[in-house]
């Protein structure tokens, strides 16, 4: 990491951004070219979960090759500063690299299932997910759902944090930052 002074090693704080972003960016390679594909997920037990259709190029990417890399950031706001080159953005980012794999599992594909369900819509469900649904679910273009874990080698995270003196509103100027 090239400025030490953002990266974030804190476990808990990176459990936390991968907990409450809502959207991930899935980087896998296809060939000569990146793929990049914005998906609902959950960090749970160390890994990251997310599910999709059994059939199509993101699955074919990843049966060619299991490497990935999986991304998080939440932006906080701007900084301002009278200078241009020293505004600045307040953010948090996570990169996650390991490899990915269809989870053959019946019980941890519908347990990670249940957490997605239970991220994005809280108590939405009076009973758990079954995994006889899990098990037999076919969508309306008529592909079952994969569930797809991605196991960490390793997770940098870095933090650049909003300093709310320095924080952008509409209506502020360089020109009332300079006067005080």
């Amino acid at each position: 990491m090239r400025q030490n002074k953002h990266e974030v090693t804190n476990e808990e704080k990176i459990s936390y951004c991968l907990n409450e972003t809502d959207t991930g960016y899935l980087g896998l390679v296809d060939g000569e070219h990146p793929y990049v594909v914005p998906l609902n997920f959950t960090y749970y037990n160390g890994a990251i979960y997310f599910h999709g259709a059994s059939e199509g190029r993101k699955m074919d990417i990843i049966q060619n090759n299991s490497n990935a890399t999986f991304t998080v950031s939440q932006q906080f706001g701007t900084i301002t500063d009278p200078v241009p080159a020293k505004t600045d953005t307040a953010y948090m980012s996570v990169m996650v690299f390991g490899t990915v794999e269809v989870v053959t599992d019946l019980d941890e594909a519908t347990e990670a299932l249940q957490q997605i369900l239970t991220k994005y819509v809280p108590n939405y469900y009076s009973n758990p997910l079954s995994k006889n649904h899990v098990k037999s679910y076919v969508s309306s273009l008529g592909s079952k759902t994969a569930v797809c874990k991605i196991t960490p080698s390793s997770i940098t995270a870095k933090e650049n944090e909003l300093i709310s003196s320095k924080a952008f509103y509409p209506g502020r100027t360089a020109e009332m930052d300079l006067k005080s």
